[in-house]
């Protein structure tokens, strides 16, 4: 842990204390006391919190906290929610994440979420079926997702909670039904926890007037982090834009030199598909497994039948879903495996550059790995040479993300081809895909009763 220079001290009042007195003193005198005064003293996050995860002064009506990954957001979200319902501020309270999975796994059951957070005399019921959180003082809590905005069509509430804002799917949707449901109490509020994107919304957000915002880096939260995570981040992502953005929570403009841009991507998003001729999974492997190691890209696309603007029609591709992750071989390969069955995929395209070859026989070896479509792709040319004809397909708008993909889309706005020699995984494997799809694909048949699609927004 850096100490904190005299100029600025972000330690917690109970931190200040311990450290003035040593923590075999701290400890000491901690088991003397009563067991209800530990209690409090344990759950009192005014007394343990740092001073950027303690809601703002003045009046309010939304609180920005944008901030790196690890910083605490959740955490804070947590508490924020638990101190309005323990003073009985608020009684209706929407819990938004950006999946159903999101808001039960991190929000309420998480390590820092709600259940873990609450002392156990004002340990909320849970009721998973009911997407239901219900205090002993009578408040209640919802869970909702921004994958179904309609949800919040209709329920009042008086304080919400909305976390990852910047990858909610249907953003500005779910914003609006959230907005319109805050509406009960004498100051409805809510807190957005969120690690920033690109986002022209969220720029707008936080420039009103009725908005206060709150920036934190990771690094403020080093005492409570795996050592190995600070130096993995440092190592690969320190002064990088990506860096910027996931560890000092920077809200970066597009990379200039980046050959795809982010209103290109906007424009084109869409909710719906049509039938889809082909649906290739794209496998860009990683050489490595460890915690500095880089992701497995692997991306499903489909390509389908649309009507452009001038009403001709035209193959289209699509973007169905993003798996890529930090994997070991084995589970690299069972992912793909399980995309692969669950999107009833025609082909996996792998790239064998880097120990394809070995990974097309580890998939190989699993049940599902044999009966799969399997074709390896060994890329001859520079990364800027195979990506701009994609490039070229989104700036067409032939090319549509089927909700958002937040992670895809920023290496898609900060990859930088003529600066930057390696790209991500992710990307490559969305090069390798579309490019099978609509760069090398054949010209389509058009017949009468094609029954053409046109993208609905």
């Amino acid at each position: 842990m850096i100490p904190p220079s005299s100029e600025h001290d972000d330690r917690s009042e109970l931190q200040r204390t311990i450290d003035a007195l040593g923590p075999d003193v701290f400890g000491s005198i901690w088991r003397s006391l009563p067991d209800e005064v530990r209690e409090e003293y344990a759950y009192s996050w005014r007394k343990i919190a740092r001073p950027k995860q303690l809601p703002p002064p003045g009046s309010w009506r939304v609180w920005s906290l944008r901030a790196g990954r690890g910083f605490g957001k959740t955490r804070t979200g947590a508490e924020w929610v638990r101190m309005g319902v323990e003073s009985g501020q608020c009684g209706r309270i929407a819990l938004v994440g950006a999946t159903a999975a999101d808001t039960r796994d991190v929000m309420v059951e998480g390590p820092s979420g709600i259940l873990a957070t609450s002392p156990p005399r004002w340990r909320p019921t849970y009721e998973p079926s009911k997407r239901r959180l219900t205090w002993p003082n009578g408040a209640v809590g919802t869970l909702y997702s921004a994958e179904e905005p309609d949800r919040l069509r209709g329920p009042q509430h008086d304080r919400a909670w909305a976390d990852e804002l910047a990858a909610w799917a249907a953003l500005e949707e779910t914003w609006d039904m959230l907005q319109f449901g805050l509406r009960i109490g004498e100051n409805p509020q809510v807190v957005v926890t969120s690690t920033p994107r690109g986002l022209a919304f969220l720029r707008k957000l936080e420039a009103e007037a009725t908005t206060v915002t709150t920036r934190g880096s990771t690094y403020e939260n080093q005492a409570n982090l795996a050592p190995p995570f600070l130096e993995a981040i440092r190592k690969k992502y320190e002064g990088t834009r990506l860096g910027r953005q996931e560890i000092d929570a920077e809200i970066l403009d597009d990379n200039p030199g980046a050959l795809w841009k982010r209103i290109q991507i906007d424009a084109a998003r869409v909710k719906h598909v049509p039938q889809l001729s082909r649906i290739v999974i794209a496998w860009d492997p990683a050489t490595t497994s460890d915690a500095t190691s880089d992701e497995h890209g692997i991306i499903a696309v489909g390509a389908g039948m649309c009507a452009c603007q001038q009403g001709k029609p035209d193959l289209h591709g699509f973007v169905l879903e993003d798996c890529s992750s930090i994997l070991t071989p084995r589970e690299s390969c069972d992912s793909v495996a399980s995309v692969y069955s669950r999107r009833q995929a025609n082909t996996v395209i792998g790239e064998t550059n880097q120990g394809g070859d070995f990974l097309e026989a580890l998939l190989r070896s699993t049940d599902e790995g044999k009966r799969l479509a399997y074709r390896g792709v060994h890329a001859k040319d520079g990364k800027r040479l195979r990506a701009e004809p994609v490039a070229s397909l989104y700036e067409q708008g032939r090319v549509h993300h089927v909700g958002c993909f937040a992670k895809l889309e920023d290496e898609m706005v900060t990859w930088d081809p003529l600066n930057q020699v390696e790209s991500p995984n992710r990307v490559d494997a969305l090069v390798h895909g579309l490019t099978d799809l609509l760069v090398h694909a054949p010209p389509p048949s058009y017949t009468a009763t094609s029954g053409l699609y046109r993208p609905r927004r």
